[in-house]
């Protein structure tokens, strides 16, 4: 498995941990209704479910760009540098999130997107 396939079982994963953090304490947590109840939530626990949300809606550009670039052949060691970049990135956009430090994380969330963005480019 490359560094680069494994930053795309990264990224899988990172909206679950989103998703942990908004459930935190599970503080009158309804299992029967779990989307009502993040619905209804304020604070950090909101923001950590919009950076859920986020996470798995960039999914599908990064999973294309590490694959396409893959099957194109690009240098291994480029799509391996700007795979971590971007999970990197993503991790410093929740930390951003749930922290609410909203210029921060527009600007890691812009770092993120020139990773993808430039994986394309390699091909």
């Amino acid at each position: 498995m490359t560094i680069a396939y494994f930053c795309i079982l990264i990224m899988g994963l990172l909206p679950y941990v989103a998703a942990g953090i908004a459930k935190k304490g599970f503080e009158g947590y309804d299992n029967s209704a779990p989307r009502q109840w993040l619905a209804k939530q304020t604070g950090f626990r909101a923001r950590a479910n919009a950076a859920q949300a986020n996470l798995f809606e960039s999914l599908p550009f990064f999973f294309a760009a590490v694959i396409i670039a893959s099957i194109a052949q690009a240098p291994q060691a480029r799509i391996d540098l700007l795979a971590v970049g971007f999970v990197l990135a993503r991790i410093a956009y929740l930390v951003c999130y749930v922290a609410n430090w909203p210029t921060t994380r527009s600007i890691v969330w812009s770092i993120g997107i020139l990773c993808v963005v430039s994986l394309f480019f390699q091909i």
